[in-house]
């Protein structure tokens, strides 16, 4: 990137603070700055009250900050758009449609011709290993499958970013591989931007290429790491990137920083 050119989404002195009932406020985010370019893809960890879950409403539009701003393609995020996509814990699908009809809703509310929406369709359900699923109501689903559905659905919206709130968290463990496959897959294949909120670290390790460490509330950036495992894992079996002579020091020097967190937040509440 030379000096003129704007980074792709930029987030910029961001902080929060929410005001509470009893007249007492709570500093969520403390002057949160970074810069992702386009197709990056960049996990986010931290102790439970980091303000991860802030940052990320934050850029899809849900929070105003108190200060600070996001600025996409060149443009001030002021509230939720098109060009950011929300992929949720639970997949917030409507679970009476079928799992055509609810990847085909965001094309069709956009005024996409029925052919077309039907086409769009047709490809994500054949890129998220749906295809025979179509017109199964998503009640009928697996917990995996409804994420698969969830994923497909943001993806038929076209975003520039994607942005993924824990979204494999309450997976088996299985299940839960493979949809960090999945995941890599989509990146790779579809050069979307995506940030993932995740509390695992071997789940952080793996689905980002950039792995941002938050601390402590006030939320502030506290490490960033760039690392190869996200790259290797598109064209290799995951367990076998697990065994990168990387992989397993970088893991337990992150869980010890984690730990360390967690115990100060104890500390402060003792």
């Amino acid at each position: 990137m030379t000096e003129t050119e704007q980074p792709f989404l930029h987030i910029d002195q961001v902080s929060m603070t929410f005001s509470l009932p009893n007249g007492a406020s709570i500093e969520a985010l403390k002057d949160v700055s970074l810069t992702l370019a386009e197709g990056e893809l960049m996990s986010v960890l931290g102790p439970s009250g980091c303000g991860k879950t802030t940052l990320l409403n934050i850029i899809a539009g849900f929070l105003a900050p108190t200060s600070g701003q996001v600025v996409l393609n060149g443009n001030q995020v002021t509230g939720p758009g098109p060009e950011r996509g929300m992929v949720f814990q639970q997949g917030a699908l409507f679970e009476w449609m079928s799992v055509r009809k609810n990847v085909g809703f965001g094309p069709a509310m956009k005024g996409v011709s029925a052919a077309e929406t039907r086409d769009i369709v047709d490809g994500l359900l054949e890129t998220v290993g749906l295809h025979d699923f179509g017109e199964k109501a998503v009640y009928e689903l697996s917990g995996g499958m409804q994420q698969r559905v969830a994923l497909a659905r943001c993806l038929a919206n076209d975003p520039d970013v994607i942005l993924m709130d824990e979204p494999l968290g309450a997976l088996d463990a299985l299940t839960r591989e493979k949809m960090q496959g999945l995941v890599l897959k989509l990146w790779k294949e579809t050069g979307k931007t995506i940030i993932l909120i995740t509390h695992s670290v071997e789940e952080a390790l793996l689905l980002g290429e950039r792995l941002l460490v938050m601390a402590p509330r006030p939320g502030r950036i506290h490490k960033e790491y760039r690392l190869p495992f996200a790259d290797m894992g598109v064209d290799a079996d995951l367990r076998e990137v697990k065994k990168h002579t990387d992989y397993e020091p970088m893991r337990e020097e992150i869980l010890s920083m984690i730990w360390e967190m967690e115990e100060e937040i104890m500390g402060k509440k003792e």
